[in-house]
């Protein structure tokens, strides 16, 4: 199709005239859909459904002997550590295993260090006045929020295909007040990129004015593979590793959870630290709790005992979303390819597919979408502060809806992005 900006003001007229005679056709469906967060489909959860049978079958003790419906082994199952350990190549003792929310754990993480400090923190991080957070954009808006929530200010930095902008990260870190930075190196939320290895040992090795500099290593999506093959993941080191090699050992803590992997109200997660961030954080933990729920952590790795028994779960979760991560790609490229009123990235894994429209008009894209009974994730939840300086980003989330369902929404999604980059063009 021919670009828009290439069109006369009467091509543009009439292109818009048509795309509003659609609208019209689909007000009167009187839809009532959402793609709003990437959350599993029910036939994905009905995988797991089977995960507890064996505890009534085979009884509650762990492979140490531990009785999981008792208080004891307060850093999780040893059985869940190597399992864990193995995904994310590391060593089984640099990981505490916690409920459900990994997200939870990160806003612990952060509570620990704002009320009594890291290990190497000069003072509490509640007492450093001014405090920011560096947040690679587009991102996770959950993340900016925990930040947010504790006062720190929030600087975004471009994300580029291979991670972070480098040369504007280092830059930043010469200042004292930044304390930390946000990062989801595999399939990044929402754009779908994964991090080079290059980007991963300058995050590492960098200088930074704050002794206490922490990376929060949020690798959600380390087995959401939509092709049934870890593609770049493949070579992505183990970031603990690499701190270490640089001589910063005690930079990162990593995370990971199996909230997308058996249920989503009801997974384990972990913290992956060395052994001094571990001590200083299983300390306190310690007084906070007397540990994580043991009895799901062993319905789980009966579930899955082994990578092996992991990758074979997960290539199932791929067999159910790749149909609907590709449809949502061909409806956007029949209707949108080569009008120039959004660009996108194909991803291959991770559960969002990442739009950029012509700037300005993201909000008034999901408005429309709203109107017409599509929900999308709101324009700038992308960006700290709900604010994207372009308009333009939009995550859509096509993991949930039937197949039925998305071809309708991203039909409505697409005339949308289309209408309202016509009505740009003509306004200027």
């Amino acid at each position: 199709m021919k670009s828009y900006k290439q069109m006369s003001k009467e091509e543009l007229l009439a292109e818009k005239a048509e795309l509003e005679k659609r609208v019209e056709g689909f007000k009167a469906m009187n839809l009532s859909l959402n793609m709003t967060r990437g959350k599993p489909a029910p036939d994905q959860l009905d995988m797991s459904n089977t995960m507890y049978d064996t505890l009534s079958k085979d009884g509650f003790i762990s492979e140490d002997g531990s009785d999981t419906r008792n208080y004891g082994v307060a850093t999780g199952l040893s059985e869940v550590k190597k399992l864990f350990a193995d995904v994310l190549k590391t060593s089984p003792e640099n990981i505490y295993v916690g409920n459900g929310s990994s997200l939870n754990l990160m806003f612990d993480s952060i509570m620990r260090a704002m009320v009594f400090g890291e290990h190497d923190s000069p003072k509490p991080w509640s007492q450093v006045e001014g405090r920011k957070w560096l947040c690679p954009v587009p991102g996770y808006d959950r993340h900016f929020k925990v930040t947010e929530q504790c006062g720190f200010e929030l600087i975004a930095v471009p994300l580029k295909e291979d991670g972070p902008d480098m040369d504007i990260v280092e830059e930043l870190v010469k200042d004292p007040l930044v304390l930390g930075i946000w990062n989801v190196p595999c399939y990044t939320n929402p754009d779908g990129y994964v991090y080079s290895e290059e980007v991963c040992r300058r995050l590492a090795s960098m200088k930074t004015a704050a002794p206490d500099f922490r990376i929060y290593w949020d690798n959600a999506y380390v087995v959401h593979h939509l092709y049934n093959e870890e593609s770049k993941q493949g070579s992505l080191p183990d970031i603990l590793s690499l701190c270490k090699e640089a001589g910063n050992p005690s930079r990162v803590y990593e995370f990971a959870s199996t909230s997308k992997i058996t249920f989503a109200s009801a997974g384990i997660s972990v913290i992956v630290a060395n052994e001094e961030n571990m001590k200083q954080a299983v300390k306190i933990m310690g007084i906070q709790t007397i540990g994580a729920n043991k009895v799901n952590q062993l319905a789980h790795i009966r579930k899955l005992p082994n990578v092996e028994e992991l990758k074979k779960h997960m290539s199932r979760h791929a067999d159910i979303l790749r149909p609907k991560f590709e449809l949502t790609l061909d409806i956007l490229e029949k209707e949108i390819a080569g009008t120039e009123a959004a660009t996108w990235h194909k991803p291959l894994g991770g559960y969002f597919i990442s739009v950029y429209t012509v700037p300005g008009t993201a909000k008034a894209v999901v408005a429309k979408c709203k109107e017409l009974g599509v929900a999308f994730t709101p324009a700038g939840a992308t960006y700290p502060y709900g604010i994207d300086p372009d308009d333009s980003n939009i995550r859509v989330a096509p993991s949930f809806p039937s197949l039925e369902d998305i071809n309708k929404a991203v039909e409505v999604f697409a005339v949308c992005v289309k209408l309202s980059a016509v009505e740009k063009l003509l306004s200027v």
